[in-house]
């Protein structure tokens, strides 16, 4: 089985990824963790292509978390069997974004490249609320699902979320 995982930050992605990969003992590749180097430094793009190739040509099965359309979207939507879109309101994902900074705080969370401690400063929540959202963003979400709807599951609310859960 392959899962893709997409939304907006703060949606849950990475926690879903996560108990996804064990309920189903997948092998699990969180896209921040190839983004970034320790103390929040972009890893070089040369270096992120061949660690997510390697990732899919290497997995008969996995879950991927994380959006960056540069790294093999399409390939990643066309082999997925499953494509979970998590597209919570702003105030939602603002509140666990907070909700998650206070459990993490100068931590490196689980899902993040160890050296990258949980902040928040103006640019992130600027993304949270506004970057992230983008017409662009909610219009690649939307062809998504319909390009790929029989194997897309949206949740928009935690209520929806926790049904994933228990579903997959």
């Amino acid at each position: 089985m392959k899962i893709a995982i997409l939304g907006y930050s703060g949606s849950g992605k990475s926690s879903l990824a996560a108990h996804l990969a064990k309920k189903h003992s997948l092998p699990l590749l969180h896209l921040d963790t190839v983004q970034f180097l320790p103390d929040w430094e972009i890893r070089s793009d040369e270096e992120k292509t061949a660690i997510i190739k390697d990732f899919l040509d290497k997995n008969d099965a996995w879950v991927i978390d994380g959006n960056y359309s540069r790294f093999f979207l399409e390939r990643r939507l066309l082999e997925a069997d499953l494509i979970l879109l998590l597209l919570f309101n702003r105030v939602s994902c603002l509140y666990r974004v907070l909700k998650r900074y206070r459990l993490y705080r100068n931590k490196s969370r689980p899902d993040m490249t160890e050296g990258c401690k949980e902040k928040i400063d103006r640019e992130f929540l600027s993304w949270v609320w506004h970057q992230g959202r983008t017409g662009k963003k909610k219009a690649m979400y939307k062809a998504i699902a319909a390009q790929y709807g029989d194997k897309v599951k949206i949740a928009k609310n935690q209520r929806q979320l926790s049904a994933l859960y228990e579903e997959c």
